[in-house]
């Protein structure tokens, strides 16, 4: 009788259910567009010449300075003319829109001596590749609000090489920077752009709030080592729609916090809402939730997406000493294509910044639903491999059809986690026909028309 009933709610899950609407993770939905500024200034204005040699850093900083004249008057915008515009880090104000032409090309310098080194994050503790400080980001923000990065299709350039050559000879002095980051803002807007070769992250918004990036393409060389696209860190009400990302390791990443230093800070990412995006991987996921998750990961909300070429399609990562929390996330109308494993969680995965982690700290993963999945060319459906102090719970899976090749000969590999599913093919491994609590998830019900 107890599994007659679990299977009707499978079935009503199947076919029925969405996220609600009222403003919780269905961020995308409440993104009104940025007023145009009232005042716009051209970078050739400051002497900056785009030749693609000269260093126009002092260019940028001294027109964002001048910029900072009419933040109470509507703000301004920093116009960027076609041409190659070579810089080292640079740090916005609040109010500001920095605007690329179509033909205008930031180019990070590649000479490590032009980066700042900047403290380590308070939730990492120190920096995640190489111990102490960090270089700075070669576009920064601290502490700002109404914040535009767009354009007319202008493209960043990080100019990675250097840096995946210092990686991988393990030569870095500090950890690598990203092209975007930004820190403690709210109100941000990344659009109408390309991102390439980012040194590490493409875009990194932690502490934010009120995040909106779209129509934003990204792409690194499938061997840059662990070069990321998108990370909401310690993040909430974010939305990523319509963007179409291709990198060496994740596509796009959501974290939290790194052990102790993760837990003490105490910031999730949450409601955080991810659509219409195109992700490749090479050796990553194209959709990564942790390991670094100490501060929590929840109520997150991903449709309509196409993932291809890669290693992982959607995986969980966590471990021992980690704390925090994944619970509460929906992830609905997939398309994969030529992926290795279609859908992962462990409990094996990371490393510890120091010794002062607590083991006892146990992560907790909780209410993850996956439903309306569609694959071709699959090797392994399935791998989940919770910590046997904290088993992965309430596991859900529905409507699921993978076509897996010869590759393969065991398609789901199962230990130390519970669930249900309905209509997965191939068939799922026992652990997941247990009777669990597919529907008390409390951002879940009924298919409503706001969709």
């Amino acid at each position: 009788m107890l599994e007659l009933v679990a299977l009707l709610l499978l079935l009503s899950l199947s076919n029925e259910v969405r996220v609600n609407g009222d403003g919780g993770n269905r961020q995308c939905e409440h993104n009104p567009a940025p007023k145009p500024r009232p005042h716009t200034v051209s970078i050739l204005e400051f002497g900056a010449v785009g030749d693609g040699k000269t260093l126009n850093t002092i260019a940028f900083q001294n027109a964002i300075f001048y910029l900072k004249s009419f933040a109470d008057k509507g703000g301004a915008q920093l116009y960027v003319p076609p041409g190659t515009w070579l810089t080292k880090s640079f740090n916005l104000t609040s109010h500001l829109t920095l605007f690329l032409e179509k033909g205008a090309v930031i180019l990070g310098s590649q000479d490590p001596f032009h980066w700042d080194v900047v403290d380590p994050l308070p939730s990492y503790g120190r920096g995640v590749e190489v111990p102490g400080g960090r270089y700075q980001s070669l576009i920064n923000g601290y502490m700002l609000d109404d914040v535009v990065i767009t354009g007319n299709s202008g493209i960043i350039d990080g100019m990675g090489l250097a840096w995946w050559e210092l990686f991988s000879s393990h030569s870095l002095n500090y950890s690598r920077p990203h092209i975007i980051e930004l820190v403690a803002s709210d109100h941000v807007v990344v659009s109408n752009l390309t991102f390439l070769n980012a040194p590490a992250y493409s875009i990194h918004p932690v502490y934010c709030s009120n995040v909106h990036i779209y129509n934003v393409s990204i792409s690194a060389p499938p061997e840059s080592p662990y070069t990321i696209g998108i990370v909401p860190d310690s993040s909430d009400h974010v939305c990523i729609e319509d963007c179409v990302i291709e990198t060496g390791y994740d596509a796009i990443a959501l974290k939290s916090g790194w052990d102790e230093y993760g837990i003490a800070y105490g910031r999730p990412t949450e409601n955080v809402h991810i659509r219409r995006v195109h992700l490749q991987a090479s050796s990553g996921s194209t959709i990564a939730f942790g390991s670094d998750m100490s501060g929590g990961i929840s109520n997150i909300l991903v449709e309509n997406v196409h993932l291809y070429n890669s290693r992982s399609g959607i995986e969980f990562r966590t471990m021992r000493g980690r704390g925090g929390y994944i619970k509460e996330i929906v992830i609905s109308d997939v398309e994969m294509e030529n992926i290795y494993t279609a859908m992962a969680a462990t409990g094996y995965c990371g490393s510890h910044p120091d010794d002062k982690f607590d083991p006892n700290a146990l992560p907790h993963l909780d209410h993850i639903i996956l439903q309306d999945v569609i694959g071709t060319n699959i090797t392994v459906a399935g791998s989940f491999a919770g910590l046997q102090e904290s088993p992965f719970t309430n596991i859900c899976l529905s409507n699921i059809n993978l076509s897996i090749n010869s590759v393969a000969s065991i398609p789901w590999e199962c230990s130390n986690i519970s669930g249900f599913s309905d209509s997965v093919l191939p068939k799922p491994c026992p652990d997941l026909e247990i009777l669990s609590d597919c529907l008390s998830l409390p951002s879940v019900k009924g298919k409503t028309a706001d969709m």
